[in-house]
């Protein structure tokens, strides 16, 4: 399979200019600086993956905000100083957010609605412009993990507008593009693009999810005080997403998958990998990670598992997260552990 050159190792900068706490300049001016890229480079990543919420882009009338632009100006200024790359995801957009703690949000309304992307496609002609002469360093994600499997057909029509319309900016930047069901690694063969040879199947993995997002107080129905090791069997993670909540199932429900450990991961896998090399594309896994709740060897375990499958296969792959939002690769949590994972990217 064909392998991302430059975003084959990165790490997230999420809770910077997106899901922040409020939005509040000091926090956008400290959170990530030129010595957290500078630290990220003497890592040895490749590239950072930059959520950005609209609303620090643009007011809610749609006027462009020129001071938050300036932020991803900078950060990607600081990734050329550093020989890092930078893939600017827009994580929420007007009339759109994943986010499971927006209870109220209509998640399926954006991609039946004409005005919301409208306001989609305004804004991110705005950004393919201003890194219109980055061809080689910066790439694009038009949105961040579509909920909702049943608007998988309305998606493929919104991101193969988005193809179109960021092509004629940007004929030569990397565009990354994922599935529905939160982006998961299981819906990559619904997705049907105009593909080109810059065009890169996404996901995200976090599985099983009853392990990576124990005790996580977003989910629904997750005991703050449920944990689980790894590795475990299947029908020991099966159980215990049955006792839980029903939006904690996943791959570990699906047939003809193997015990936990490499061989889950490599099967998990497979159909996203059939897809990519059938449409002669990339494939590339966004975000993956463990709750700093888990047990730290049981993280750096299922960390090992997950890395041998990317390097099998050439996966390209950008860890959650490189600071805070309970993943923190530089958090006190993560310290035990770091150097070791550092070893394995």
């Amino acid at each position: 399979m064909k392998q991302l050159a430059g975003f084959l190792r990165g790490v997230n900068l999420g809770g910077w200019i997106s899901q922040f706490d409020k939005y509040d300049k000091e926090h956008f001016d400290t959170f990530i600086t030129e010595k957290d890229i500078e630290y990220i480079a003497s890592l040895g990543f490749d590239h950072v993956r930059v959520p950005v919420d609209y609303i620090v882009l643009e007011d809610d009338n749609g006027t462009p905000k020129e001071e938050g632009i300036k932020y991803l100006t900078n950060c990607r200024e600081w990734c050329e100083k550093n020989h890092l790359n930078m893939l600017i995801d827009l994580h929420e957009c007007y009339g759109y957010s994943f986010d499971p703690l927006k209870k109220d949000m209509d998640r399926e309304k954006f991609f039946y609605d004409e005005e919301f992307q409208e306001r989609f496609f305004k804004l991110w002609k705005r950004i393919a412009t201003v890194f219109k002469d980055y061809p080689e360093q910066v790439a694009f994600e038009p949105l961040n993990e579509v909920v909702l499997q049943e608007v998988a057909d309305a998606w493929n029509k919104v991101a193969s507008k988005f193809i179109k319309i960021v092509r004629e900016i940007c004929p030569d930047h990397i565009l990354v593009i994922g599935g529905v069901a939160y982006n998961n690694v299981m819906s990559v063969p619904l997705l049907e693009l105009p593909v080109d040879d810059k065009v890169v199947y996404n996901f995200h993995c976090y599985e099983p999810m009853v392990f990576t997002h124990q005790g996580a107080y977003w989910v629904d129905k997750m005991p703050r005080d449920f944990r689980i090791s790894y590795p475990k069997t299947l029908e020991e993670y099966r159980k215990a997403g049955d006792a839980l909540a029903a939006n904690l199932a996943g791959a570990v429900y699906q047939e003809g998958i193997r015990e936990i450990g490499k061989g889950f991961f490599e099967d998990i896998f497979a159909p996203a990998i059939e897809k990519a090399e059938k449409d002669n594309v990339c494939l590339y896994c966004g975000e993956y990670g463990v709750i700093d709740q888990a047990d730290s060897e049981d993280r750096l375990r299922w960390m090992k598992d997950i890395h041998a499958a990317f390097l099998k296969f050439g996966i390209g792959h950008a860890l959650w997260n490189y600071k805070q939002k309970d993943f923190g690769l530089v958090d006190e949590v993560f310290a035990s552990i770091k150097d070791r994972f550092i070893e394995i990217v």
